[in-house]
């Protein structure tokens, strides 16, 4: 999952007021003059108020579409108290806002049969005490409701040209997730049809507090809309493949959810001209996360719940760090797919890829690291392939000095694979000497003692020579091996040895003198990484 960002909201911004409801309509001032009082469905005063609309025919629901007060002096009503209860159904059935009635022209109290319908389906239902012009009442509320239309079209609009210009732009997902962040104010979280998450961008609390309880979340964003919650679905071609979310929105929904569409249709667009990078939403996701961890930059336990919600299983669990040099990362996770374990992939920054094996703790993690390797030479058509392997951790804290551990393995047989026959999966234990020397490589004292022992081969027409020492020295000294590596006759080989010795200044069969040259070269390797 890709990294959860940490800014400040976009220049300007606030979130545009929630839809007018029926209760803060009843707040307003020239609504106060005539004294409205609640006699029914006082229950349902947050409904938003999408219209005003002023009407007395006792059919009046064929004239609406939902969310309209509607406003009356019942004077076709009055006497009639079948009417009057079928005024109210209609109203019900038409899903509109609320109903106001003002009294005194044809009713001087509030009518019980039109009360008594009102409480009976929830519609809230108002009277007016005062006489009260209806024109003022509906000047006012629809021009708050225009003033909202238009501030929500032209928030639409503005996060519209910032996206088209940052996938122009060439811009990643992560620079298009916080340009939507800082638009809404709220998280944005970015998931697969299986509520794995992909990516998130916000303020890195609110984010950790979406992320830690993200299996509720996630069961919610597959139902109905609310209480900020917005969703939009993300595909294509009759293909759905993810969804986006806005989560905890403090806007209007109706806004939200123009916002959360115009960013899908972004993210969409962004995704068919291959999203920045040549790796998927996917990848990009445990890249991050197993980055991160690598680095420890992030402590380990604000990670957990980032690697909960990309769907690595973390409770009472073991895990295992592993690290292949020049792996391919699509090629090992469908190979633990294969296998039926569950994990996380990614390309690390040199190369080499990292592996998080996530294990039920009655399963044996030595064997299945072996089947795995075993696989991966299988598989890669690499005979000599490895995987560089820490010790497995039971604790969620201990990974990224797992992580950090295989890296180093990694880096240890990096240079001698090819002239040593090494076990498909390596551990600390077995790099010895070169995983000490790979340790203390940036050392300015074995900096310059590599370059002393090494000196009267360093110059570029040396270069074959330099490798010549190498294999006979990673072989153990086995001129009969080094030949054959180098493809030449042991005369030949004898030829070369000598003039290494002479440029040196050393004796290659006195074990100290080899062991210091040795020393040397593995250390000269290490710094050229």
């Amino acid at each position: 999952m890709t990294t959860t960002s940490s800014h400040s909201r976009h220049p300007g911004w606030q979130p545009l007021e929630p839809a007018l409801s029926v209760r803060q309509v009843l707040t307003l001032e020239r609504v106060l003059a005539g004294e409205p009082e609640v006699v029914a469905g006082a229950g349902q005063l947050d409904r938003p108020v999408r219209w005003v609309h002023v009407a007395e025919a006792a059919d009046v629901g064929v004239m609406l579409t939902g969310g309209e007060m509607v406003l009356t002096t019942g004077v076709l009503l009055a006497g009639d108290e079948a009417r009057q209860a079928e005024y109210v159904q209609s109203l019900h059935r038409a899903e509109a806002a609320a109903v106001v009635l003002g009294l005194g022209r044809a009713f001087p109290a509030p009518p019980e049969v039109m009360r008594r319908a009102a409480e009976r389906c929830g519609l809230p239902m108002v009277v007016l005490h005062r006489p009260f012009p209806f024109a003022e009442l509906t000047e006012e509320v629809q021009s708050r409701l225009v003033r909202r239309k238009f501030a929500a079209v032209s928030l639409s609009e503005n996060v519209r040209t910032a996206l088209t210009g940052l996938i122009t732009a060439g811009a990643p997902l992560q620079r298009l997730l916080d340009e939507v962040a800082q638009h809404s104010g709220c998280p944005v979280v970015v998931t697969n049809l299986a509520h794995r998450v992909l990516a998130t961008a916000g303020e890195r609390p609110a984010v950790d507090d979406v992320l830690r309880d993200w299996e509720r979340i996630a069961r919610q964003a597959g139902g109905s809309e609310g209480d900020g919650w917005i969703r939009a679905e993300l595909g294509g071609r009759g293909e759905r493949w993810g969804r986006l979310l806005l989560c905890g929105y403090r806007g209007d929904t109706a806004t939200g959810r123009l916002l959360a569409d115009r960013t899908a249709e972004a993210l969409v667009l962004h995704r068919m001209l291959g999203g920045g990078s040549a790796h998927s939403w996917e990848e990009q996701s445990a890249q991050s996360l197993l980055t991160d961890l690598v680095s420890g930059v992030v402590p380990a336990r604000q990670l957990l719940p980032r690697a909960r919600a990309a769907g690595l299983p973390v409770n009472r669990r073991t895990f295992v760090p592993l690290v292949v040099p020049g792996g391919d990362p699509g090629q090992l996770d469908r190979m633990l797919r294969l296998l039926g374990l569950s994990g996380l992939v990614a390309e690390l920054a040199d190369g080499a890829t990292a592996v998080l094996l996530s294990l039920a703790r009655d399963q044996h993690a030595e064997a299945l690291t072996a089947h795995f390797a075993a696989r991966l030479r299988t598989e890669s058509g690499v005979p000599n392939a490895v995987v560089a392997a820490a010790d497995p951790r039971t604790v969620w804290e201990d990974v990224p000095a797992g992580l950090r551990e295989a890296r180093h393995v990694a880096d240890a047989v990096a240079d001698s694979s090819a002239v040593l026959e090494l076990p498909a999966v390596v551990r600390l234990r077995d790099v010895h000497l070169r995983g000490l020397v790979r340790l203390l490589r940036d050392d300015p004292h074995v900096q310059s003692f590599a370059e002393r022992e090494l000196d009267g081969l360093l110059c570029g027409a040396d270069q074959e020579l330099l490798n010549v020492l190498r294999t006979y020295l990673a072989t153990g000294r086995n001129k009969s091996r080094t030949a054959q590596l180098h493809h030449v006759s042991r005369p030949a080989l004898y030829r070369r040895l000598e003039a290494i010795q002479a440029r040196l200044g050393v004796d290659l069969d006195d074990f100290e003198q080899a062991a210091s040259v040795h020393i040397a070269l593995l250390a000269h390797d290490a710094q050229q990484g």
